[in-house]
């Protein structure tokens, strides 16, 4: 009976109620669509980070991350043998073997970071045969170098050049070696520009004297919900006393603080847009409270319950909620799914800033059913502490006084 009135009593004045739903549709709508888009702009920075050279995830001899050193390097064949070939969410495995050498040519010296790859599988993670801007790309197990154009122009090289490699070996042996320059290829992080040298694996692991030797294994997947599993996957197949399984957020902790520093100053702009919505709310709340004295004056002389009346009232709020927030969200569903097929593109300056830290310029929104509904049961429970307002006026109100108006 109290349900059905409520229901009634709504759409007495359509009016009102179009303005307070309206009032929560945008809320939903503005706090879905920064959700969205602050979700997606850091979910493509971190894969562009991820993918750009890193990986989900990477398999490394235990304490080699801490060190780095060429010396804790260990054999791939056995590791890849220990890889379940049944972990479906790895795509591909991306064998490595890097340390740091001395590269020259005549009179220039540089260091570098000297990395063998298998070719095919680094630029289905990394798209390095892309950034090639003269020469050619690798092919596997020829005895050529790929530079970075920031090397090469220090250096004073070309392609067709032959650059000197001088480093310490698996275990402290003697590693040279020259090779011709096939190919350079540029990046957009001025860093990596200037310290990447790649060879093939077989070459490498043969400059650094550990011939089937890996320091790193990164593995290629489809998104991040599939690095929980796949890391469970790899430490319950590979001896932990002897591996270690980290993905990304340990491997890079810089990235992970600078997400929770923005995460944290975003909390001060969503308290702001929260205000503003319940500040809009209440508005609307305290007009429908202020117009119906009247009506609640006559029903209270009448006979009926200040709960009874209370509860009719909060729950013709609570159904402007539901309204107002179904509709919010049905409202931010398309225009979040338009700019994750659209994303925002940015020029100029601050477009060549977010390339020069390997970014794309570009912002898309993510798509996910928990941002519209947790943003709409958001604004929803600040509509039902808002609708004891009235509630508050009811047991307080004097239906003489409310019937003089």
């Amino acid at each position: 009976m109290i349900f059905r009135l409520a229901w009634r009593n709504i759409w007495r004045n359509r009016r009102r109620t179009f303005i307070t739903a309206a009032s929560i549709l945008f809320a939903v709508l503005f706090s879905s669509f920064m959700e969205a888009l602050q979700r997606g702009a850091w979910d493509n920075m971190i894969n562009n980070v991820v993918n750009y050279y890193f990986g989900y995830v990477q398999v490394h001899e235990n304490g080699y991350w801490d060190e780095q050193s060429i010396d804790k390097s260990f054999d791939y064949q056995e590791a890849i043998g220990k890889i379940p070939a049944s972990t479906k969410e790895i795509q591909e495995v991306l064998p490595r073997i890097e340390s740091f050498a001395l590269a020259s040519t005549g009179e220039n010296t540089s260091s570098a970071l000297v990395v063998g790859i298998d070719p095919q599988a680094e630029n289905s993670m990394t798209n390095l045969k892309d950034r090639v801007i003269e020469g050619d790309y690798l092919e596997s197990g020829e005895e050529k170098a790929l530079l970075a154009q920031g090397v090469a122009e220090k250096l004073g090289l070309a392609v067709g050049d032959t650059i000197v490699l001088i480093s310490q070996g698996y275990h402290g042996v003697n590693a040279a070696g020259k090779y011709p320059v096939k190919g350079l290829v540029k990046f957009a992080s001025p860093d990596l520009n200037k310290q990447m040298v790649y060879l093939s694996l077989p070459a490498a692991q043969y400059f650094y004297g550990a011939p089937g030797m890996v320091t790193s294994l990164a593995l290629k997947l489809d998104s991040q919900d599939d690095i929980a599993p796949v890391v469970h996957s790899l430490e319950s197949n590979l001896d932990t006393a002897a591996y270690e399984v980290m993905d990304w957020q340990e491997l890079l902790p810089d990235l992970v603080e600078a997400r929770a520093l923005d995460s944290a100053g975003n909390v001060i702009v969503y308290f702001i847009l929260y205000m503003i919505i319940a500040f809009g709310i209440l508005g609307t709340i305290l007009m429908m409270t202020k117009e119906r004295e009247y009506e609640f004056g006559v029903l209270v002389s009448i006979g009926m319950k200040r709960w009874q009346l209370s509860l009719t009232v909060w729950l013709e709020v609570i159904m402007l909620g539901l309204i107002g927030a179904i509709a919010g969200i049905l409202v931010s569903m398309p225009l979040v799914w338009y700019f994750k097929i659209n994303p925002i593109r940015f020029t100029g300056e601050y477009a060549g800033m977010m390339e020069k830290f390997g970014f794309e310029p570009i912002f898309p929104a993510t798509f996910q059913w928990e941002i519209f509904a947790n943003q709409a049961l958001f604004v929803f429970l600040i509509t039902a502490v808002l609708a004891l307002y009235p509630l508050y006026k009811i047991k307080r109100m004097e239906p003489v006084k409310a019937m003089r108006g």
